[in-house]
């Protein structure tokens, strides 16, 4: 019952949101909110700028695409402010095809139907409505009503431009429904829908033997022709093609190139002049923003022919690339199997971290600095600070491969993939060794990848096992470690007080004889070596950590144990160092005893409770951790 009435409060709202009056009370409210009249391409712009833009390291952010577009941040930076924007404010773009150009499954349809369901919302908002002609099938502006030589005047007292001319079915309902008295022709609010086909449109092409330009331009009615006796009798047409029905809005050309010459053509005079040829009538005007995607082998192909230049000139190409960071790939694969049939199973944690690494690893190129592997490339795409670079080293990567990001697996074969291997075995959990396994199986059976490719994606998927290794080894000896928290604090507050001690050249009080005492020389070497910090550096390193300490102190700040990242690091590495044969004993005994059994079930339960397992994918992961340290 709860949705029923969330749908009658629904057409409630729509009802409330619904106007109709004459021309002349339109030309008031545009007094009142000259943004009325604002161009389709305005209208898109709005819209993605009403979501929000957050500033991030001299990028912009547009909030509009943080639910659906994950990773392309900087694609979709450069699709506003080099189109979306410019086209606003009608400079010259607005007069251009927009072409998202990318590999398959790289976001390009996401994008389109995201600007669609948008357009649907915000014309229901007060910045984004719509006003047309009652009863036009193409939704016309009204301001075309202005006569021509009235427009001057009309843009000197409202401050807004005309563009377009009034249809020829309006033109004659204006002469033969209202007497010519344009101030009674009757204006309403409408909202787009693609399912209604208001304002938004969808162009698909088919067989170019089969496929009538009437799809895009309409058709004439032939039961009517007796009744109105002409062909170029407006009332005689169906207004009905998709460059009709998407008039204000967006209008889709889905595989463009694909399309036969006379559909392109068409698109000609209606980006660079605004109109569009149908039956036998004059020029019709539109005003729509033309969306269209390609790969880049069909865009290569289709700019080779010269016989395309024309078109090709009146077309802006965007790139849309392949996401590049891992911890946005690995949401792009929690977003699909939540919209699966296999969101019911569970995927141990870092499953999908690790494959993640393993389709990055097939998109990055490799960088000409010697310093740089893909590895480490991955990781500063990712955000991680390594040391010794900086945000910049990470812009001057981006600009090394213009390209990069526009080949390598896609997220539909990760997730077939993964679907595969549970439907197969019928598995109830997954772990990142099953994936990585299914990965690699699938690779000689992917018809699109070449042999020399297979051998590079082999070796990314051993990258991104050693890289599981790691972590899962981790995951355990943090598992194992009672009281994790409370024993690095103990060993880091031990280590600063010798640190203090020996930066200062003073002596530390032993708490139960009262004895002076030496910095503890070796303790301090044992966490320093973790994270590699040398003989010769371990005195700038101390230094350096009590000026951070005395930063803190400044700001009132404490100085705790997730203060500095290196020693953070250290003190974990020298916890799970100190605690390694304990984890390979318990975990590698086949027959364990009272005591390890005990130990056993509390990181079980550990796993379970505070990092995501469940006893299955827990129990799995010990035993493969008690594999890796035996080796």
């Amino acid at each position: 019952m709860d949705i029923l009435k969330k749908i009658q409060d629904h057409r409630e709202q729509e009802e409330e949101l619904k106007w109709e009056g004459t021309f002349s009370e339109y030309l008031e409210l545009l007094k009142e909110r000259p943004y009325l009249a604002q161009s389709a391409h305005s209208r898109v712009y709005n819209m993605i700028k009403s979501a929000g833009v957050a500033e991030e390291h001299d990028h912009k952010r547009y909030k509009f695409f943080d639910e659906d577009i994950y990773g392309l941040d900087e694609a979709m930076e450069k699709l506003v402010e080099e189109y979306f924007h410019p086209a606003a404010r009608r400079l010259d773009v607005r007069k251009r095809i927009l072409l998202l150009m990318g590999p398959v499954s790289g976001g390009k349809s996401t994008l389109v139907n995201l600007l669609k369901r948008g357009m649907e919302k915000y014309t229901h908002t007060d910045e984004g409505a719509v006003f047309a002609i009652k009863g036009c099938p193409m939704h016309e502006d009204p301001l075309h009503l202005v006569p021509n030589h009235l427009r001057k005047d009309f843009q000197e007292e409202y401050g807004i431009r005309i563009e377009g001319s009034l249809s020829p079915l309006n033109t004659m309902r204006v002469e033969t429904e209202y007497g010519g008295r344009i101030e009674d022709v009757l204006v309403e609010r409408i909202f787009f829908s693609e399912d209604k086909r208001t304002g938004i449109g969808t162009f698909s092409p088919s067989d170019p033997k089969s496929q009538d330009i009437a799809d895009l331009t309409g058709s004439i009615d032939f039961s009517t022709i007796a009744q109105y006796g002409s062909e170029s009798d407006p009332r005689a047409y169906r207004f009905d093609g998709e460059l009709n029905k998407a008039n204000r809005g967006i209008m889709e050309f889905q595989e463009m190139l694909k399309c036969d010459e006379k559909f392109l053509w068409h698109l000609l005079s209606l980006t660079q002049e605004g109109n569009f040829k149908a039956g036998r009538f004059a020029l019709i005007s539109a005003d729509e923003l033309i969306i269209a995607h390609t790969n880049e082998a069909e865009y290569r192909s289709f700019i080779a022919n010269k016989k395309n230049e024309a078109l090709h000139s009146r077309m802006i190409v965007m790139p849309v690339p392949y996401n590049l960071k891992v911890s946005q790939e690995e949401r792009i694969y929690e977003k699909m199997i939540r919209e699966s049939d296999i969101r019911d199973v569970h995927i141990a944690p870092h499953t999908l971290r690790v494959a993640a690494m393993f389709t990055i690893l097939t998109r990055l190129k490799e960088s000409k600095k010697a310093s740089i592997d893909v590895l480490k490339k991955m990781r500063l795409y990712d955000g991680e600070i390594l040391e010794g670079f900086s945000d910049v080293d990470v812009e001057e990567l981006k600009k090394e491969h213009a390209d990069e990001g526009m080949s390598g697996i896609d997220p539909r074969y990760v997730i077939n993939r993964i679907s595969s291997t549970i439907i197969k075995k019928e598995l109830t959990s997954i772990n990142a060794l099953d994936v990585l396994r299914s990965l690699k199986d699938g690779l000689g059976s992917h018809a699109s990848i070449s042999s020399e490719d297979k051998e590079r994606y082999l070796d990314f998927i051993s990258l991104a096992r050693k890289e599981y290794d790691e972590i899962a080894k981790k995951e355990v000896q943090k598992a194992f470690v009672y009281s994790y928290e409370e024993s690095a604090v103990t060993l880091m507050d031990n280590y600063l007080d010798n640190v203090e001690a020996y930066c200062n050249k003073a002596k530390l009080r032993d708490p139960l004889t009262g004895e002076e005492l030496n910095p503890d020389e070796r303790l301090m070497r044992s966490i320093e070596e973790q994270i590699g910090v040398s003989e010769n550096a371990k005195k700038a390193f101390r230094e350096e950590i009590l000026i951070r300490i005395s930063a803190y102190a400044r700001k009132g700040k404490k100085f705790d144990y997730q203060s500095h990242e290196r020693l953070r690091e250290a003190i974990q590495k020298k916890l799970f160092a100190d605690l390694k044969d304990v984890v390979k004993i318990t975990t590698s005994t086949k027959t364990p005893d009272e005591q390890q059994l005990k130990k056993i079930n509390e990181v079980v339960a550990t796993l379970i409770d505070e990092h995501g397992y469940n006893s299955s994918s827990a129990n799995e992961l010990l035993k493969y951790v008690g594999s890796l340290l035996n080796r």
